[in-house]
């Protein structure tokens, strides 16, 4: 009977503690701020129209010249699909304007609120403060 009980209150800590971690992930105000917002012109590195979240990868030439890497962050593949995004949308070496919030922690991430595609065909993608 105790062994049934230790398994039991560990699956039941186990769920408890995955759901904070997937609370936490979806948390956007905790993980950027949307008090600072930034529009960046930049290079793709990397496009991943992927689940659970499109990621850009993508460099931007700072104001000494240096080239900063950057990756924005964006909304499940659905959404983009429904916009008319596919995952070929992007690619190495396409210049791109995106505006975001900025990540909290001060790295170089964001999450999209406008991108701007090179290929006028496509629409610019406005997803608003997320």
């Amino acid at each position: 009977m105790k062994r049934t009980q230790a398994a039991v209150l560990t699956a039941t800590l186990a769920l408890i503690l995955s759901s904070s971690l997937v609370f936490a992930h979806h948390n956007i105000a905790a993980l950027y701020d949307r008090n600072s917002v930034v529009t960046l012109a930049g290079t793709i590195t990397e496009f991943l129209l992927i689940n659970p979240h499109t990621r850009i990868d993508f460099e931007v030439t700072d104001e000494n010249g240096n080239v900063v890497k950057w990756t924005a962050w964006s909304g499940p593949p659905a959404g983009m699909f429904r916009r008319g995004w596919k995952k070929d949308s992007l690619k190495p070496g396409d210049k791109i304007t995106i505006t975001g919030a900025t990540a909290r922690d001060g790295s170089k991430q964001m999450t999209v609120q406008r991108l701007e595609p090179p290929d006028r065909s496509l629409p610019v993608l406005t997803l608003g403060a997320e």
